[in-house]
């Protein structure tokens, strides 16, 4: 099994591809990735966690959420995925963007993201595109700590996956 993430930028197509097997099962993994509840455990580097203000994960819904830590308990800025398309246990894309607490854009920059899951004997393995609306949002992405963020969160939801599996 490859338990560590696999982190590819292509500069032709703006594209972050990435890549990480679990020792999970489907059903656990795709329930990691979709319920807020489960999201809010893993996806942030501590000392920061993730905190939801809405998510409805639908065709057209949406999350919501910011990055809350100690030193930072008032964020001003906000995260938004909203849901494009969604194959129940198979994958999902999400345009992301920044925003307010409210969902308004900060900007014009976007991402859209495919997050494809693959079944094992006992493993899912997860393949996430992110392609950036521009070059120069990708350069600063790919060089100013988001592979090593992801690595961190991704080693996260592995030790989550562990303490629910036994495994």
């Amino acid at each position: 099994m490859n338990n560590q993430l696999e982190f590819i930028v292509d500069k032709d197509s703006k594209t972050i591809f990435m890549t990480r097997e679990f020792a999970a099962d489907l059903d656990l993994v795709w329930d990691a990735f979709t319920k807020a509840e489960i999201l809010e455990l893993w996806m942030a580097p501590k000392p920061y966690r993730i905190q939801t203000k809405d998510m409805n994960f639908t065709v057209g819904g949406r999350w919501l959420y910011t990055m809350v830590s100690a030193e930072q308990p008032n964020p001003t800025r906000y995260s938004m995925q909203e849901f494009l398309e969604i194959h129940p246990k198979t994958d999902f894309t999400t345009k992301n963007t920044f925003s307010d607490e409210h969902g308004n854009s900060m900007g014009t920059a976007f991402s859209i993201v495919k997050n494809i899951f693959t079944p094992g004997a006992e493993t899912t393995t997860v393949r996430i595109e992110k392609v950036f609306d521009d070059l120069a949002t990708l350069e600063m992405m790919s060089t100013n700590g988001f592979k090593e963020g992801m690595a961190v969160c991704t080693d996260n939801l592995a030790e989550y996956l562990r303490s629910v599996t036994g495994k």
